[in-house]
């Protein structure tokens, strides 16, 4: 309790952030007025306790910015009027036993944190704390007795979407129309044989936000059929989204009515009461602002079951309610979409809207990652389980669960609730007669099928995470696999609807390690050859060392099978919970080959394990024999290659990685805190980060300086008068140390070494002698080579008109000139003439160019030589 207290403490002090227009903390980034209780990690958790809040601020000059405010709430708790009152999991205060009848009211639900069931990790809703969902009912407005429901998820800066339609046709367009009626943003709908629509709206501007927020964004669908139909319908926020785990479309039996609506319900947690809020469109005409009454019907194939009556207007035609102890029959109906709630109004010329219940639809993905770490009995196999779920209408869940790197044969493959006590398993369903050893390697199998009579109770549970899988073994009989089944947001990526997830276990390292933590990863490889990646991961080690910032959990990295590679592996991110995922633009030939032939592997790292804690091997088919396909950049395009160093700014940046806590410029380098023998650099948000190749050393003696990553001759006689500055990795080295030189973005380039004269502070590099060549037409094969070679068949050299169409490896045009594949250039300017400050080069027929990155300077009074691109500390580095 010490510890909790002084944590909290701490966190109530900590200084305060601000972004502009929104707030940051923890490594998230949350919009204004929003509220959360912080995440200190492990092992202190949330802090329920604590709230922060993110105020809006005025600057003098009158921009908004947001600043961080956390305070103690422990205070403001009421004194419980029992005498033996309890702390909930997940609350601040405590409060008094319920009794057995006792009911939370819905509303009451719909102010608390999402899913504050102890047993749900912090760290599993983190993805949820900085997001807002809306909602909003599509009905016809032109020619069209179509309604749909859309869902929509901002998180920073993009909106997802999935929406469900009925009584009209697929929609080819998907339109978001402003304030003022312009659009906004259009989707163009791919064709389907369903009713589903998946997409996702990024980047959104500010002022969007800012209309999104004020509820003043309309959305629109049209079909490019001959009826040419249309239904448009008003975004809004709506608490209730988060607890809703059954819906319901309302639409009319009439012909271009206008009319729809949706109806959002949940179970209450303890009993059979089912919460119910209808958001209803055009079921009283506008002009009539007296309250009109309505019933509410509960059906069953035309049988009234229930009926509620309440009185709605033309403004306020939404209400909640709730469906007291509905008995078994009625939540078996409910559980096979066969009850049928309807809204129709009393009086003359009655209007009725109706619909099937059924368990919430989305494009968000129920999955599970198992792993030893969370059995029943915590181990360290090294295994790995992972599953995907599917939920149908009509009740019954399809599954397909895979597992590998157990320690013996598969016993027992089961659904199951939360233990009620350690030793008491809720086993709901056994799936293990569908279970099938792996026959080429042992410990593994898979488990295709369905369920098909999930109960009521046990859909909502599932669509609140509250359900987990099981995998007992011989050697194991309770448990050596385990993991939450849990609802991934829906992000944009196609990939997690096509294909199951690569498994990533600790068993697949080279060489294996016996770790607790498992994952898996969905890759895809798109049009422009660049490489999307989602990964899960569950049970990572976590550093011992508390002064790792922003909760840096691990590493994932993409590379190739053989470990003996000179190739560098690819930093994808850092995991900072249990998700990540990104896009990583810039692939090398070599590794997308890899990803063709299944000879590539993700990876992710840890402190506890940095030579991977868990790995597993992708194979991605694509036709990419040139690379990723970049834009060259121009002459014209020189002003995007500025780099900012003010933080607001930098994270405006859409070029900027953000790592370990802190934003770095594109083009920035760094050493991590994770492993200061490695250093980093920033290309177009992608962290790239290589370790540092110590040189070959021809002194007798050696010694390993504590502060240093490479080995030193020990001259006791060498003059040690002062260190030297190397602008290529910006460092400090040594006396008499010798290094490789840091090249962006190449990394480490082996052919050259770098000396520290130790008498003067100069840096003196030294390239290695290359042989002479007999052939005509030398190459160099890897950007990092330090010598070039004759092919395997010599040819004449080419003409200008041949460079751009010959085979093998592609040259590069920019403005008069043809360059070869790796050759630097500086670029001339029309009007301006040679841009010393920036450096060309060619990557496989594509032109990048990047501005020298000025390292940070701690001086007051900077000054800028003459033919220097950057300014100078006076002094700093003269001996």
């Amino acid at each position: 309790d010490v510890l909790v207290n002084s944590a909290e403490h701490d966190l109530v002090r900590r200084e305060e952030i601000t972004f502009s227009a929104r707030c940051s903390f923890g490594g998230r980034f949350y919009s204004l007025e929003d509220t959360w209780h912080p995440d200190l990690g492990e092992p202190f958790g949330v802090m329920h306790c604590v709230m922060c809040h993110c105020e809006p601020q005025r600057s003098r000059r009158g921009k908004m910015f947001g600043k961080v405010s956390c305070r103690n709430m422990k205070q403001d708790c009421p004194d419980p009027s029992c005498d033996d009152p309890v702390l909930l999991p997940g609350h601040c205060c405590k409060t008094c036993p319920k009794g057995n009848t006792h009911e939370v009211c819905f509303y009451d639900d719909l102010h608390k944190s999402y899913n504050d069931r102890s047993y749900i990790s912090s760290e599993e809703n983190s993805n949820r704390d900085s997001a807002a969902d809306f909602v909003a009912v599509l009905t016809g407005v032109m020619d069209s007795s179509g309604v749909a429901r859309a869902r929509f998820t901002l998180t920073r800066t993009s909106l997802t979407f999935s929406i469900t339609f009925q009584r009209m046709n697929r929609p080819s367009l998907l339109t978001f129309l402003d304030s003022d009626g312009n659009t906004a943003f259009e989707f163009r709908v791919p064709q389907a044989d369903t009713d589903m629509i998946c997409g996702v709206w990024k980047n959104l501007p500010k002022s969007h936000l800012r209309q999104l927020e004020a509820e003043q964004l309309r959305v629109s669908m049209t079909t490019a059929d001959n009826k040419k139909e249309e239904i448009q319908g008003k975004v809004i926020k709506h608490r209730a989204l988060f607890a809703e785990t059954f819906s319901a479309i309302l639409t009319s039996d009439g012909v271009h009515s206008g009319m729809g609506g949706i109806a959002m319900l949940t179970l209450s947690d303890t009993e059979n009461n089912l919460h119910f809020i209808l958001i209803l469109q055009g079921l009283v005409p506008h002009g009539i602002s007296a309250k009109v009454p309505v019933r509410v019907k509960l059906l069953y194939r035309q049988h009234l079951l229930r009926e509620i009556r309440a009185n709605i207007s033309a403004d306020d035609s939404d209400f909640a309610e709730v469906l007291a102890d509905l008995n078994s029959r009625e939540l078996f109906w409910l559980s096979r979409g066969q009850l049928q709630i309807s809204v129709e109004t009393e009086g003359q010329n009655p209007r009725q809207i109706s619909g099937y219940i059924s368990g919430k639809r989305s494009c968000d993905i129920l999955q599970s990652v198992m792993s030893s770490g969370s059995a029943l009995t915590p181990g360290k196999t090294g295994g790995v389980g992972s599953a995907v779920f599917t939920l149908h209408h009509n009740g019954s869940l399809d599954y397909q669960v895979l597992v590998a790197g157990l320690s013996s044969a598969v016993v027992g493959v089961t659904i199951e609730m939360k233990p009620r006590r350690r030793s008491k398993r809720s086993v709901l369903y056994d799936i293990t007669a569908d279970f099938a050893a792996a026959q080429e390697e042992r410990g593994g199998g898979r488990a295709l099928g369905s369920c098909g009579r999930i109960e009521a109770r046990h859909i909502h549970m599932l669509l609140q995470n509250e359900l987990f899988i099981n995998i007992a073994t011989a050697e194991q009989q309770e448990s050596e696999l385990r993991g939450q089944i849990q609802m991934l947001p829906y992000n944009g990526l196609d990939a997690r609807r096509n294909e199951l997830p690569v498994p990533l276990a600790g068993q697949f390292v080279s060489p294996p390690v016996r770790t607790a933590a498992a994952g898996h990863a969905w890759v895809s490889v798109d049009e422009q050859c660049h490489l999307h990646y989602e990964i899960v991961v569950n049970g990572l080690s976590k550093s011992e060392d508390t002064s790792v910032s922003a909760h840096l959990h691990g590493l994932a990295e993409i590379g190739e099978m053989d470990d003996s590679s000179t190739n560098h592996k690819r930093l994808l991110t850092g995991f900072y919970g249990q998700q990540a995922q990104g896009v990583l633009k810039d692939i090398s030939v070599g590794l997308l080959r890899h990803l063709d032939e299944g000879t590539a592997y993700i990876q992710v790292s840890t402190k506890m394990n940095p030579r991977g804690e868990i790995r597993g091997r992708i194979h991605v088919p694509n036709s990419c024999e040139l690379g990723s396909r970049g834009e060259v950049v121009e002459e014209a395009e020189f002003d995007d290659l500025v780099f900012v160093r003010d933080p607001a700014e930098l994270r405006k940046d859409p070029h900027t990685c953000f790592f370990e806590g802190e934003h770095h410029a594109h083009g920035s380098q760094w050493t991590p805190q994770y492993n200061t023998c490695f250093t980093c650099i920033c290309q177009k948000k992608t962290v790239i980060c290589d370790p540092v190749i110590c040189p070959a050393l021809s002194c007798p003696h050696t010694i390993q300086p504590e502060d240093q990553c490479c080995p030193i001759c020990d001259d006791k006689d060498q003059d040690l008068i002062c260190s030297c500055y190397f602008e290529g990795d910006q460092k400090m080295h040594a006396p008499g140390t010798t290094w490789h030189p840091f090249v962006p973005p190449f990394g480490y380039i082996k052919c050259a070494v770098c000396t520290c004269k130790g008498s003067t502070g100069e840096v003196h590099c030294e390239k290695v002698t290359c042989p002479p060549l007999t052939c005509s037409q030398p190459i160099r094969r890897n950007p990092s080579d330090c010598c070039k070679e004759c092919p395997a068949e010599d040819t004449p050299p080419l003409e200008d008109d041949e460079m751009m169409q010959a085979d093998g490896t592609r040259h590069c045009k920019f403005g008069k000139n043809y360059y070869q594949n790796s050759e630097h250039w500086h670029p001339r300017v029309p009007l301006v003439g040679e841009m010393k400050c920036i450096t060309c080069w060619c990557d496989h027929g594509v032109t990048k160019c990047q501005k020298k990155q000025c390292p940070l300077l701690s001086c007051s009074n900077p000054i800028r030589r003459e033919g220097k691109c950057c300014p100078e500390c006076m002094g700093k580095f003269w001996c």
